[in-house]
């Protein structure tokens, strides 16, 4: 056989492709050929397969007299990384009728090294499931790698650790010492499948619990509501009074992801290569640094990569020291606190990334962290204070559900003990049982920040007491039609946690008092 075709893929964005890896082979001097569109990293391919091959008991490409051509298909798809080595290395390996194989209902995904040992890459979770999308019946991934491709139900998933425990499952030949086949011989060892990853729904650990912060009784109450229903949170207040503390304690009373929601959050960090050999159970928590880059936050790069408002989608995204971030970066939420999307435009096209998270941004009351202080003087001046608080501007602040200062705390508060667990575990409670009545109300997992105005009419009525008092708060605090739907949709959490099927004017009242940023 002088030709030969097997099945690779790779991820483009957050999409998943599958990629035709087709081999020719004819006479004449030794060239090694890759086309198709490929990466720096693609092409250097040639070397490391040529290599791994070798030490896998095969004679070498490159001391064959013989042309190569490597086409990977569809040919105006870039691609990109090293993912293609162990589909190339089967691929050639076919043509030269080393060995023999159907190829058709296989997929295969690694890195080789030159020894042939398969290393773990990145964007697996999505390839399989397209590839059982495809009709794929099985999947050879890197060992490393064969947990988290497990977790996709109804393909066949191979863990394997060399290029050698590949070509002895799929061969239908078998080997014989200095590279060749034996018919007679028998077929080398076959591989077992990968058992499906199992995962329990489990809740999220933290070393910050609600009772382990003292004193800040509204600041806990807003963090619960936020919670509860997908609520941006706004907390300003002095240095030391709890702010990233009370982040932590609301991530971790978020409910445990749904199963679809497991594949598709490790299915995003998968592809942006932060996903550890510990698969995601828990709603992520990202905390960036305010000296982070436009582009780690917002994504993008030469090689468009997700950033960390989509490596946050269904979780928490925590900016402490929210002024202090680059003005260009905080107005870059706009879109994602809005349309819970992020749309990342460069001169290789768009990508549109999903941020469906929960922002809690903390930021002191001015720049020294005192104004507003019982006790400790602000030694800021006016102009310094304006233009710290004006990098804040109003379309983000609109955007922000809940604000809260959190104040001072008195010593002896810090002295007194509690027991652990007892008032997480209540707030805990809380936020399932308002998850559990926005499932029943909306069929979905939707939350009261998801919805849209015309989902607030058809499934958020309001009283004629609760909208009187609305639209008369709403004339008097100049609410923008934007506040005003959101002062709805955190009344009905408020409802939710209440219990209560219908929002009242008491409801409508707190969510008011949550409105109106005071730093």
């Amino acid at each position: 056989m002088q030709y030969a075709r097997v099945y690779g893929a790779q991820t483009s964005l957050l999409t998943p492709h599958i990629v035709s890896v087709e081999t020719d082979l004819s006479r004449g001097l030794h060239s090694f050929t890759i086309v198709g569109l490929p990466d720096k990293a693609v092409e250097e391919s040639r070397d490391r397969v040529a290599a791994a091959i070798k030490h896998s008991g095969f004679d070498s490409p490159k001391s064959r007299n013989q042309r190569i051509v490597i086409s990977l298909a569809p040919a105006d798809l870039r691609k990109e990384g090293p993912m293609f080595d162990l589909a190339i290395a089967l691929s050639y390996l076919l043509a030269a009728d080393d060995i023999r194989f159907d190829p058709e209902h296989y997929l295969f995904v690694g890195e080789l090294s030159l020894d042939g040992n398969l290393q773990p890459v990145r964007g697996i979770l999505p390839l399989v499931a397209e590839a059982k999308r495809k009709g794929k019946r099985a999947i050879f991934v890197p060992k490393k790698n064969e947990r988290e491709a497990a977790l996709v139900s109804g393909i066949e998933v191979y863990g394997a650790n060399t290029l050698g425990e590949v070509v002895d499952h799929v061969n239908e030949k078998s080997r014989r010492s200095g590279g060749g086949r034996d018919p007679d011989q028998s077929v080398g060892k076959r591989l077992e499948p990968t058992p499906p990853t199992k995962l329990e729904p489990s809740l999220q650990e933290s070393q910050f619990a609600f009772e382990d912060i003292r004193g800040q009784e509204s600041a806990k109450r807003a963090a619960i509501i936020a919670a509860a229903g997908g609520h941006n949170l706004g907390l300003s207040g002095p240095p030391g009074t709890g702010k990233t503390m009370l982040a932590r304690a609301l991530a971790s009373v978020l409910p445990p992801l749904s199963f679809d929601e497991v594949l598709e959050v490790n299915s995003i960090h998968s592809v942006a290569g932060v996903l550890h050999e510990k698969l995601l159970t828990v709603p992520p928590f990202r905390a960036p640094h305010h000296t982070a880059s436009y582009v780690s936050i917002v994504g993008g790069g030469s090689n468009v990569r997700p950033g960390e408002v989509t490596l946050a989608h269904r979780g928490v995204l925590f900016l402490d020291e929210f002024p202090e971030f680059d003005r260009r970066l905080i107005e870059a939420l706009r879109q994602p606190l809005e349309d819970r999307v992020i749309a990342v435009a460069r001169a290789k096209g768009t990508a549109v990334f999903p941020a469906r998270f929960t922002l809690v941004a903390a930021m002191n009351p001015c720049p020294c962290g005192n104004y507003g202080h019982p006790d400790v003087a602000c030694t800021c001046s006016p102009m310094s204070l304006e233009r710290y608080r004006r990098k804040i501007s109003g379309p983000i602040a609109d955007r922000i559900d809940l604000w809260i200062v959190m104040g001072p705390v008195d010593l002896p508060e810090l002295g007194k003990k509690s027991v652990r667990g007892t008032e997480t575990e209540a707030a805990r409670t809380q936020v399932l049982d308002a998850r559990a009545m926005q499932h029943a109300r909306y069929g979905t997992a939707k939350t009261n920040s998801d919805l849209s105005p015309r989902e607030l009419e058809n499934f958020v009525p309001l009283t004629a007491g609760a909208r009187a008092t609305l639209e008369k708060a709403g004339q008097r605090l100049s609410l923008s039609p934007r506040a005003f739907h959101r002062v709805i949709k955190v009344a009905r959490t408020i409802a939710d946690l209440d219990g209560s099927p219908d929002i009242n004017e008491s409801h409508i009242l707190e969510a008011l008092q949550y409105r109106q940023r005071k730093t």
